[in-house]
């Protein structure tokens, strides 16, 4: 207006009042009205004139968001006719905030308390009216850090359930994502859920909506969909999950229901969403033991429904109980390495994998380890250790007898020289074989400090051994004397690499894992503040040490004189910081030698150096390191079974590896534990028997055994019956319990 009123008709205010007006909108003065945190401070016209001169309200998108977040309904009346005088809606940009795309609803239910905001149907009711109620529901964030975030999102996470039926039942997108920034994993400060609205109440432990959102007949969310990484909500539940008994049991419980909803629902459907990879090529779970989410992954393993219709989705099955002896069968989907990826290679070779070694003592994954070292790891480990000895043997032999001067030597024709010119070949050869294979150990594991903590460092003692022979042989054939320095050095880590074969026994092996782990902390840490003290005393006394001069007598123009002669230290001395080192280094462990001090000058500072090196040294570091290494011993006595086995397991797949699975067939021995059940050979499921004694469960009701004969039905749905009755009839344990006719029913398997 140009009459110098301002818009409702009243006169100008003056600059003060015009700061009084802000400081009512702020909130300072007056506190009748509370105003929304991010709501504007900025003047707001209250009415506009009608085309007829009435006087009617006038709403902008900060009058609109004022009153959703005040929740105040009657605010919003009249607004229903202003939209539709001015051919305007709630999605259009003058109610919308151009800087992230936030709408009123938006607003409305960042504001809900106690589930409640009733702006929230009023508009939803004015869109609907406005015929722009499908826009104003799906609406988003637009800025990067909620982007994609809708009204759905935020009554979920408002833990809202009767405006989640509200938006479900008026069209809401129930795959919509939300993949701004503050949901992405590892991006700082912020939650990430999976992007969609069914991984968001399931990640906020909401059994009623997820139930909702599945099973609701407007529209069902679809389990199989995936977000920007590939997670379905089963992936998503595993990411979140952490290694604590609150956690791991909402989270197992959610898992669990999401599971059996959907076996409910898609009864007749191939789909199994546990089957399902993400982008990295991990179900769910595989990535429970990529992650090592210890908890959830025994949950996973020990699933077992005793309901008929849930019975397929139990990865363990109740064989026979008797007493406190339980049998159980546990699926092998995803878990054997005859599988990409499996989940047995994923925790011995995940080098970043948290809780490895507890991990590999939970069923089936240590009874399954147990029986690969019993019928053929063990024989063929053995054979490796025999075959190491005698190529040690040789090399040993090569460079005891090796040839003196200049290289390279021709071969004469003489059987020791032949016998010489072998060995060295075979020592080459056998230098290549152990460089390639620890390369490709390598590529598996890459070495890293937390790796060498674990599984130790015999692969880079092995590398060494065979780089400095390899290297030792070029410097040979290139006629260099120094060859034989690189030469005994190969040999002394080939003898140190025999303790690599300690893993075949527990007592010896665990012996070895304590001495790793004093070699990676306790001796690495002394030597670390060792060297310091040693290189800073050796510096100052080289630079203290100024030998006194020999004083002889010399005929000079007839008379005697005495006169400065030449030094009496022809051999390296104190002046020499390698000399000095060394010396230092015997004061240490107490073969140090004083005699020299008659010949350098200060003697009393060199005393001083001497006597607080000795005590930090010598009486401080050596003793520290012991009490160390005592405290050591105690603190990994308890953890040194697990990394023996973790070490051994390393070893059981290195083996397994390097041999066609024909021959590794072959090598089974005794009575294998293996038992395919289904209904065809094409939809058979592979289960590993385990014996387990539960001492704390006397009495189980099972979902499995129907019959009093333990295996009678069971070869009822084996594909091939004769192979299968026969390891039944060899396992002693079966036969005994068969004997005496425990009564376990037994069921058709699915």
């Amino acid at each position: 207006m140009d009459d110098g009123k301002s818009q409702d008709g009243e006169e100008p205010k003056s600059p003060e009042e015009e700061e009084d007006s802000f400081d009512w909108l702020l909130g300072r003065d007056s506190p009748e009205i509370e105003h929304a945190p991010m709501d504007t401070n900025f003047l707001m016209t209250n009415e506009y004139t009608n085309t007829d001169g009435t006087a009617s309200k006038v709403f902008t998108r900060e009058r609109v968001f004022e009153a959703a977040s005040q929740r105040e309904a009657s605010q919003l009346s009249g607004l229903l006719d202003y939209l539709r005088d001015n051919n305007q809606q709630l999605t259009s940009p003058e109610f919308t905030d151009e800087i992230n795309g936030k709408t009123a609803l938006l607003k409305a239910l960042l504001n809900v308390k106690d589930g409640k905001n009733d702006t929230i149907e009023v508009l939803v009711d004015i869109a609907e009216k406005t015929g722009d109620l499908e826009d104003l529901i799906n609406a988003s964030y637009q800025d990067p850090c909620y982007k994609g975030q809708t009204a759905l999102h935020v009554a979920i996470e408002r833990r809202s359930f009767d405006h989640v039926k509200l938006l479900v039942e008026k069209g809401a997108d129930v795959q919509a994502k939300a993949n701004g920034n503050f949901f992405q994993r590892k991006t700082g400060l912020g939650f990430y859920f999976g992007e969609l609205p069914l991984s968001l109440a399931a990640c906020t432990n909401q059994p009623d909506v997820v139930s909702f959102l599945m099973e609701n007949s407007h529209r069902r969310a679809d389990l199989t969909d995936r977000d920007s990484q590939g997670n379905t909500v089963l992936h998503t539940l595993v990411v979140i999950v952490e290694n604590t008994e609150e956690s791991t049991e909402m989270v197992s419980l959610m898992y669990d229901h999401i599971l059996i909803t959907h076996c409910k629902l898609e009864k007749k459907s191939d789909i199994q969403l546990e089957e399902i990879e993400n982008d990295k090529g991990f179900t769910p779970l595989k990535l429970a033991a990529k992650l090592g989410k210890k908890g959830l992954f025994e949950h996973m393993l020990h699933r077992e429904f005793i309901d008929e219709e849930m019975r397929p989705l139990s990865r363990k099955l109740t064989e026979w109980v008797y007493g406190p002896v339980h049998s159980s069968l546990y699926d092998m989907t995803s878990i054997e390495t005859d599988e990409d990826k499996s989940v047995l290679e994923i925790v011995v070779f995940g080098s970043d994998v948290p809780n490895r070694p507890e991990m590999l003592q939970i069923e089936p994954l240590r009874s399954l380890l147990q029986d690969k070292w019993d019928r053929f790891a063990s024989k063929l480990f053995l054979m490796n250790f025999l075959m190491y000895l005698l190529y040690l043997l040789i090399l040993t032999a090569v460079a005891f007898y090796r040839k003196k001067g200049q290289p390279p030597f021709p071969v004469q024709n003489l059987p020791l020289d032949h016998l010489r010119c072998f060995g060295e070949v075979v020592s080459v050869v056998g230098a290549l074989w152990i460089f390639f294979k620890a390369l490709a150990s390598f590529k598996r594991k890459p070495p890293r400090f937390k790796a060498l903590y674990m599984d130790g460092f015999s692969d880079i003692l092995f590398f060494l051994q065979a780089s400095l022979l390899l290297i030792c042989t070029v410097l040979y054939f290139c006629g260099k004397k120094e060859y034989v320095g690189i030469l005994v050095m190969s040999l002394a880590l080939a003898w140190i690499n025999v303790l690599h074969y300690l893993r075949g026994s527990k007592q010896m092996g665990m012996y070895s894992v304590m001495m790793q782990r004093m070699i990676l902390v306790d001796l690495f840490h002394f030597l670390c503040v060792y060297s310091v003290m040693l290189l800073g005393f050796s510096a100052a006394i080289v630079a203290l040490h100024e030998e006194t001069p020999r004083m002889v007598k010399k005929l000079i123009n007839g008379t005697m004189v005495l006169v400065k002669g030449k030094p009496r230290c022809k051999k390296p001395c104190y002046n020499n910081i390698r000399f000095t080192i060394l010396e230092m280094f015997k004061f240490t462990i107490g073969m140090g030698d004083l005699g020299f001090t008659d010949r350098v000058e200060y003697k009393e500072v060199f005393y001083i150096l001497l006597i607080l090196y000795i005590v930090l040294t010598y009486i401080l570091l050596l003793n520290m390191l012991i009490a160390l290494m005592g405290s050591t011993v105690e603190r990994t006595s308890k953890e040194s079974e697990n990394i023996w086995n973790l070490q051994r397991a390393v070893t059981i797949l290195d083996i397994e590896r390097t041999l066609p699975r024909c021959f590794t067939n072959k090598l089974y021995s005794g009575v294998s534990k293996m038992v395919c059940l289904g209904g065809d050979e094409d939809k058979s499921r592979k289960f590993f028997r385990v014996e387990e004694m539960n001492w704390k469960q006397w009495k189980s009701d099972l979902g499995v055994i129907r019959e009093e004969d333990p295996g009678e039905e069971m070869m009822k749905s084996v594909p091939n019956k004769e192979p299968l009755r026969k390891r039944w009839k060899l396992n002693p344990l079966l036969q005994r319990i068969r004997a005496r006719r425990q009564p376990s029913p037994l069921s058709s398997i699915p």
